[in-house]
């Protein structure tokens, strides 16, 4: 589990496919001596598991599933990543709850300039776009934000300076992919409703809710 608060940027040094996975190797600036072989790392939001590590570098395995869901596939040697290490017990959530499983990618259909904030917006999968709300929260290349607005398919939101510095979204341009994980919570909820909804129920109602003895 991470928070989606961006601890550094680390650059490509090395993608090997592997059949159809792939071994990444990163450029690192985290402390080594505390990072574990067999520890989470998300990378651009993706949670992978550390298989090898250097000086200033680790390494990690890329499963044919990351590879094709997200954006890790197509890096190239001097791209620039996203890395946060995973929550540990009594740690501040200062972003929000990220399991660092990729939903789907976006394409940035736009951006703009607002006081000096960066408004961003991003084209996303029909079938995913349910998952988002207004103020709701979304894992963007890892770092957690918050939804501005949403109209169909497209979403936007609100980039502060600090965060454009200290994560790659100031590398981004129009037409750039990132990954894209949305809002735990909503999927569970989708998940626990769906039964109710297959059997012709209405699931949560001000009914049942009264009847249980919530009202």
């Amino acid at each position: 589990m991470f928070t989606g608060l961006i601890e550094d940027i680390g650059k490509v040094l090395r993608l090997e496919r592997t059949g159809a996975g792939a071994r990444l190797v990163a450029s690192c600036g985290l402390p080594l001596e505390e990072i574990r072989i067999g520890d989470s790392v998300a990378v651009n939001g993706a949670c992978l598991t550390v298989v090898g590590k250097d000086t200033g570098c680790i390494s990690f395995d890329v499963s044919p599933e990351t590879v094709t869901r997200t954006t890790l596939g197509r890096l190239r040697p001097g791209a620039y990543v996203n890395l946060e290490r995973a929550l540990r017990l009594g740690d501040r959530l200062g972003g929000h709850l990220v399991s660092g499983h990729v939903d789907c990618m976006a394409v940035i259909s736009g951006s703009r300039e607002d006081s000096s904030n960066l408004i961003v917006s991003f084209r996303i999968p029909e079938k995913f776009s349910r998952y988002l709300i207004e103020k709701g929260s979304v894992a963007i290349d890892g770092i957690s934000l918050t939804v501005n607005e949403i109209e169909g398919d497209v979403f936007s939101v609100n980039i502060i300076p600090h965060t454009a510095q200290q994560t790659t979204l100031h590398l981004k341009r129009q037409g750039g992919e990132v990954n894209v994980e949305t809002d735990l919570i909503g999927k569970y909820i989708e998940r626990l409703l769906g039964p109710a909804r297959e059997k012709g129920r209405d699931g949560v109602s001000m009914e049942l809710l009264a009847k249980n003895g919530f009202l």
